[in-house]
């Protein structure tokens, strides 16, 4: 029982991995407000995304200098 559970598990999987992939799942979540895709990056974002990439140049051999 064991490996046909297994195998039905497998089974789920790649249908919900092809599904979620296909052209009609692509169309309907562009549809939808949270899955749109923005123009820019929203300043707030952009301010953010510095803020990490000066916290990430200051590391030095995995060690932060304060």
């Amino acid at each position: 029982m064991t490996g046909n559970n297994s195998e039905r598990r497998a089974a789920l999987a790649n249908d919900i991995r092809r599904n979620a992939g296909s052209e009609a799942t692509k169309r309907f979540l562009r549809t939808l407000p949270a899955f749109r895709l923005e123009k820019e990056v929203p300043k707030r974002l952009t301010d953010l995304l510095d803020r990490l990439d000066e916290v990430e140049a200051g590391e030095v051999g995995g060690e932060r200098h304060q």
